[in-house]
């Protein structure tokens, strides 16, 4: 059931804090704490995420700006989930800045930051035409710092770069590997043949991929190709199966790997010329594409960022960001960013290097009263 977390706005009259020594208390406030507490935490709309809970049954949810503040606090000290969950509930600091006054107030798990996580995703997938959840809250969270700061948007610069999601990387013949392994796993054992039980057993793996020379790789990768048409063929009559993600990953990595041979009446394993730049790059992110950039090839995303950057702003600050398969060039990519940009706050020059420059740029920004300006 959701619910605002409001019980920060009302202190105790004895907690932690007012135990401490006034000296510690008065270094406590020179600290970032305070400030995150009053700027960021303080600053976050929990509304929006009600559509993650029920509104009117189950056990409350763990509070949402606290969950949003932990992830925002991991990227600023750099650190793994680990170390959050270990901070939250040790540092005072940290607790501090999230709210709450008593060490060891409340409790979280580690479940709680992964289901929590899970809900935003599949609500961002399964609603492509609502808003980001986590996009709404950068948003207002920027338009508060612009007007806290007092920063002039009129100047800014668009820039972007080649990004990682968080895979492990590998050559088309592990990716046949892990997309394969992946829908065994989804399978049910009973209905399994023994060809694709030997792929649960742990030295298949190092079999397929670190005792295979490089000149079997293609007949590798085409056994494990005959293994996912094989699996395919198992789970037809069973319709449930069939719609599992892992599933219809490995359909459409059969489709983008291989061509049905008519005469044989066999799919046969593509060359790797023939593979498409927009092909599956990950067993687990399909979303993942490969593209070439400044003479290297990437495998990833593309991160586009703007940013301020007049000469009399104190600070600069990010004020837009989209994420993008990397196979989609920057001035496609600003063409759609313009208007977005524009309806956020004024701008009139923005500054953006070659890659940016097209006929289809130009005419949205003139349409938007914006200058753009190359490097």
């Amino acid at each position: 059931m959701f619910r605002e977390n409001k019980d920060h706005l009302q202190v105790e009259l004895f907690n932690s804090y007012s135990w401490m020594n006034p000296k510690i208390q008065a270094s406590l406030q020179g600290t970032w704490a305070p400030i995150f507490y009053e700027q960021v935490f303080c600053k976050i709309d929990e509304t929006p995420f009600s559509c993650l809970y029920s509104l009117d049954n189950g056990r409350p949810n763990f509070p949402v700006n606290i969950l949003l503040s932990l992830e925002f606090i991991k990227h600023m000290k750099d650190y793994v989930d680990e170390d959050i969950l270990e901070q939250f509930r040790f540092n005072y600091q940290i607790m501090y800045a999230v709210g709450l006054r008593n060490l060891g107030e409340l409790y979280l798990s580690e479940r709680t930051i992964y289901e929590f996580r899970r809900r935003v995703y599949r609500y961002t997938v399964e609603n492509p035409d609502k808003n980001d959840l986590i996009f709404e809250q950068f948003e207002k969270l920027t338009k508060h710092f612009i007007e806290l700061v007092g920063l002039n948007t009129k100047e800014q610069r668009v820039d972007s770069t080649q990004i990682m999601t968080n895979i492990k990387l590998a050559g088309r013949l592990s990716l046949a590997y892990e997309v394969l392994s992946q829908a065994v796993k989804a399978c049910p054992p009973a209905l399994l043949t023994e060809s694709l039980k030997q792929m649960l057993e742990p030295e298949y793996k190092t079999k397929v991929l670190y005792r295979s020379r490089g000149s079997e790789a293609q007949k590798r990768i085409q056994q494990m190709i005959g293994l996912g048409i094989e699996l395919i063929a198992i789970i037809e009559p069973h319709l449930d199966i069939r719609e599992l993600n892992a599933m219809a990953i490995l359909q459409r990595f059969i489709n983008e790997q291989a061509t049905f041979d008519r005469e044989k009446n066999t799919w046969e394993a593509k060359a790797n010329k023939d593979i498409k730049a927009d092909s599956l790059q990950s067993a687990y992110d399909p979303d993942v594409t490969y593209r070439k950039k400044a003479a290297k090839g990437h495998v990833g995303l593309v991160l586009n960022i703007a940013e301020t950057c007049a000469d009399e702003n104190p600070v600069q600050i990010i004020t837009d960001y989209t994420i993008e398969k990397n196979n989609i060039g920057d001035a496609e990519i600003l063409e759609k960013r313009i208007p977005e940009i524009q309806n956020k706050m004024d701008v009139t020059d923005v500054y953006v290097d070659g890659g940016y420059f097209s006929g289809e740029v130009e005419k949205q920004a003139q349409d938007n009263g914006i200058t753009i300006i190359q490097t």
